[in-house]
């Protein structure tokens, strides 16, 4: 349980824990796709999805995980660089605007501004 996504990248040198998800894919970058799970676009999905525990944490649990929708993995050059950068930076706001761009959002409803 937390109160929003925090995705981390392992090589593949550990076995996760059984409280820990873990994603592979063949088409994803998988920096780039951890920078859209950091947005907060994800926590929005998962936020539609779950039940919302005590203290206002989230429980991320597979069949929410599976449930979210993420935009094409060809997306612009641009963008991927943003999004793997914002993954690296761990930079929510970053990542929440790219992601936003990709979906044809208007970022200020996450951002405030």
């Amino acid at each position: 349980m937390k109160a929003a996504a925090h995705p981390v990248l392992d090589p593949g040198d550990h076995y996760p824990h059984h409280n820990l998800y873990f994603v592979v894919s063949d088409a994803w970058d998988l920096e780039v796709l951890g920078g859209i799970l950091l947005s907060d676009i994800t926590n929005l999905f998962v936020g539609g999805y779950c039940v919302k525990m005590r203290g206002g944490t989230y429980r991320f649990q597979a069949q929410y995980l599976h449930r979210i929708r993420v935009p094409d993995p060809s997306t612009s050059q641009a963008r991927v660089r943003i999004l793997r950068d914002a993954f690296r930076l761990r930079d929510t706001a970053k990542a929440t605007t790219a992601v936003a761009a990709a979906y044809g959002i208007d970022a200020s409803f996450f951002t405030g501004g």
